[in-house]
């Protein structure tokens, strides 16, 4: 929203509370939070002895105090904690639907993705169903209320999304692309939609957006992979243009595989919509962040997925973490310290990773400097991951204040969401986290939650099916 915009939504809310406060009856409200200090994700400073209103799902009023509109309804003091907008992260790839292999355990036929699907064997269904649902319970106790699935086994995450959508369900909010498009023998291949002729292929991708309707069209543009793959095909850019043009003309987003500055920068001029990775090979060129600084081009900033490598060899206490304790059960948590970090400490990969992780940090830092627009994205499928993301982005030298809207507003921007989520602001969705200390100030007081809120409902965390267990109410101990 432009500042414009802003500036007459908060005159006309201005406008309406005064009314309210002299209508003789009260208003019935879901929830009113009161004496909070808000950090409302739009990059303001923060305001402290805040009220803030919940009607129907959504934000009713953001008012000091001493001001507030007289309503009825459930008031909860936030008289000396804080309170920001849901977390985001606008990557990720949900497991469940494949193995430990990367074989899939249910799923369709990539070659022709509309063809009718026989029953997966109900054992392997439910197994991935119950992984799915533990992944996505790690995101709301971590405080993350909307995720962005950057390609999966379709019937596997878009069935979680039919769930989500309908309430059967605790999760965040989910957005996914289910097949990623791609090129025959390109990165993504093996579980996407390839095309190659797109007088031959543009009716399979047209069956799919309409019959499948993705949130967002991942489309990959790479030919080295993070730095390590031999040469393999490249989508040509003429294709990607018809596909993304197609895409845009169903209503659907875009988003851009890529690991350079080149195709970074190709994809950007073929029309793409956002990019899914930072630039890791290399360091940018000065060039490069101001031209995501005029374009204003969403980038995820995907940096934990290279550096959990090295930080499990290096510093595997980060699992003793209570928000991993409760992510991870403990067999997994005892097989990444005794299989899992043995082999990675062996593997070139692992200290290539590190090596290039500072180089990508520092390109998210100078992207952001120069005005782009960076969000908090994992590639991975885990909830403590986002705050490890974020922690990386503070150890680069961006400020906790910005870092707030990076993973709120930023990420609401990434996805095309942001007149309705990513800020707590009048008529948007009441996705919200309290804590107990100013994010602002730290980043690392992210993870000091009191309750997770989503849609206007306070997460019930003693029922999330957590893969460490069954955990108390944490605002219970308040």
């Amino acid at each position: 929203m432009s500042w414009k915009g802003t500036v007459l939504r908060r005159l006309a809310v201005c406008a309406s509370v005064l009314p309210l406060a002299l209508a003789a009856p009260a208003l019935a409200e879901d929830f009113v939070i009161e004496n909070v200090t808000l950090v409302d994700g739009t990059g303001q400073p923060n305001q402290a002895k805040m009220s803030i209103g919940i009607d129907k799902g959504r934000i009713s009023f953001v008012t000091p105090t001493a001001a507030a509109p007289r309503v009825s309804g459930r008031r909860i003091d936030g008289s000396g904690k804080y309170l920001m907008p849901g977390l985001m992260d606008v990557h990720i790839h949900l497991k469940g639907a494949r193995g430990g292999d990367g074989r899939r355990m249910v799923g369709v036929d990539p070659k022709n993705p509309t063809a009718p699907v026989p029953p997966a064997a109900s054992a392997d269904a439910q197994a991935a169903h119950a992984a799915g649902l533990q992944a996505l319970a790690s995101y709301l106790y971590s405080g993350v209320t909307t995720v962005y699935d950057a390609g999966n086994v379709p019937e596997h995450i878009f069935g979680l999304r039919a769930e989500e959508r309908a309430g059967k369900i605790l999760s965040p909010r989910i957005l996914a692309t289910g097949y990623v498009a791609t090129y025959p023998g390109s990165h993504g291949d093996s579980g996407g939609m390839a095309i190659d002729n797109w007088t031959e292929d543009r009716p399979k991708l047209v069956k799919y957006l309409e019959e499948q309707k993705p949130d967002i069209l991942k489309l990959t543009l790479e030919e080295h992979g993070w730095g390590t793959r031999p040469l393999i095909p490249l989508l040509p850019l003429d294709l990607m243009q018809e596909i993304i043009l197609e895409t845009n003309r169903h209503g659907i987003r875009t988003t851009a595989h890529t690991s350079s500055e080149l195709r970074a920068t190709e994809a950007i001029f073929a029309g793409i919509d956002s990019l899914a990775h930072p630039v890791i090979q290399s360091p940018i060129s000065p060039e490069f962040a101001k031209l995501m600084g005029a374009r204003k081009m969403p980038m995820a900033t995907t940096l934990t997925i290279g550096e959990g490598y090295s930080r499990l060899v290096e510093h595997p206490e980060y699992l003793d973490q209570p928000l991993y304790q409760a992510s991870y059960s403990k067999a997994e948590i005892d097989e990444l310290r005794t299989k899992t970090l043995p082999a990675w400490k062996e593997r070139g990969w692992t200290w290539w990773m590190k090596l290039m992780t500072p180089i990508a940090q520092e390109n998210m830092r100078q992207i952001d400097a120069a005005g782009g627009i960076i969000a908090i994205a994992t590639d991975q499928t885990l909830g403590p991951a986002v705050h490890r993301e974020m922690e990386l982005l503070q150890a680069a030298g961006i400020p906790a204040a910005k870092i707030v809207r990076i993973a709120t507003l930023n990420g609401a921007r990434h996805i095309g969401r942001e007149d309705d989520l990513g800020s707590i602001e009048p008529g948007k969705l009441a996705d919200m986290v309290l804590l107990d200390a100013d994010p602002t100030a730290d980043i690392d007081n992210a993870k000091k939650i009191v309750w997770v809120m989503k849609n206007g409902a306070l997460i019930d965390e003693d029922k999330l099916p957590l893969a460490g267990g069954p955990r108390p109410l944490r605002r219970a101990a308040r």
